[in-house]
């Protein structure tokens, strides 16, 4: 018995057919233990941080929980290894921009704590590696230069700052914010020389989110934002910062003594004060990162304004050329009407046929000459 000729080609369309639904089903299922699995055999080679990664993106909408066991994971594995896992966090964050800012915005909440385990008890070369990743971070705008600086902080023995530097930092931000202010065309006092408390400007004279979007420069020619993707980005924020009810809850339950300087006091010996002083270090770190994320929140909420703005800019555009379009088909239509009507007057001024001599059975005979002359 002879074999089709073609029975190869449909065995290996049989098995690229089966093959991709075996990966589609692997693709479709998470959980907590099928991510710890995969954490397992991550090793350090780039096909096995992509394909784990592309994997994860596939399920962002657990990042959340993807970014909680990464985490916890990563304090789990020996020091060498946990480079490979900040390799994933990189690659993770970088390609998934482009699907939703899920990872870019959930990663940021632990990268301080994951940075402070990355470099402990690890050799020079990992370190370098790790600061590497960050360095990548703030030259491609991933994350801002002063969120790169506060992980940095988190290192095991880096260098405590002192009082002036901190000051002249403080200084410096402030006179680069108040640059930013007067570029969007705001008024600022001069920070040289600050108002006194009793002329302090109030908060119903600072502007609102709204005033801020309708400042930001309107494009000549505004290209139409997708509404899909208008809609995805709204409903973003409804998981933003500001409705973080947990985070919240732990600012809220934060003990007097980091923000009271008062109970300086009542220390009397060193425990009291290293515990007081993890205390405040904790806080430190819990606000930073709140801070953070507010920030980010209030610029993707511009953003979204923008968006907004140029959306109903050129929806309201579309209903004046709509309305245009509208007067112009009733004018037409009275024409029409107009020339309606005359027809149906010359129509009524025509001669009625039925009053016509009817010439279906001919003409009469003319008459004869002989006819002629006897009359």
């Amino acid at each position: 018995m002879e074999v089709p000729a073609r029975l190869p080609e449909r065995k290996i369309t049989f098995v690229f057919i089966l093959l991709k639904q075996i990966r589609k089903r692997e693709m479709s299922s998470f959980s907590d233990n099928n991510f710890v699995k995969k954490l397992g055999e991550l090793n350090n080679t780039q096909q096995s941080i992509q394909t784990l990664s592309l994997w994860l993106i596939h399920h962002r909408k657990h990042s959340k929980t993807i970014v909680q066991v990464w985490l916890r994971e990563m304090q789990k594995v020996r020091a060498s290894h946990r480079l490979t896992f900040m390799y994933l966090a990189n690659d993770v964050i970088q390609n998934s921009k482009k699907k939703g800012p899920e990872f870019t915005r959930d990663f940021a909440t632990v990268l301080p704590d994951a940075y402070k385990f990355a470099t402990k008890d690890a050799d020079e070369k990992v370190k370098k590696s790790v600061d590497r990743i960050l360095g990548i971070w703030e030259e491609r705008a991933v994350y801002s230069k002063h969120f790169i600086e506060q992980i940095r902080l988190c290192k095991p023995g880096a260098p405590s700052v002192s009082d002036s530097d901190l000051k002249s930092q403080r200084k410096k931000k402030v006179e680069e914010y108040v640059v930013t202010l007067k570029k969007k065309g705001f008024k600022v006092q001069n920070v040289e020389k600050p108002a006194p408390p009793t002329k302090r400007k109030k908060m119903d004279e600072m502007p609102s989110l709204r005033e801020e979007i309708d400042a930001m420069p309107k494009d000549e020619n505004p290209s139409v934002p997708d509404a899909e993707e208008l809609v995805k980005r709204l409903s973003d924020l409804e998981h933003s910062a500001s409705s973080d009810a947990a985070v919240r809850e732990k600012i809220a339950a934060l003990p007097p003594e980091v923000s009271d300087i008062n109970h300086l006091s009542k220390i009397t010996d060193k425990e009291t004060a290293i515990k007081l002083f993890r205390q405040v270090e904790d806080a430190c770190i819990l606000l930073s990162e709140y801070n953070f994320r507010l920030n980010a929140e209030l610029e993707e909420r511009k953003q979204v304004g923008k968006m907004l703005r140029d959306f109903l800019t050129c929806q309201k555009d579309q209903v004046v050329k709509g309305e245009e379009k509208l007067q112009e088909s009733k004018q037409r239509l009275e024409k029409v009407g107009v020339v309606r009507q005359e027809l149906m007057s010359h129509i009524r001024n025509l001669p009625d046929l039925t009053k016509l001599p009817d010439i279906d059975g001919g003409l009469a005979p003319l008459p004869s000459a002989g006819d002629l002359f006897s009359q």
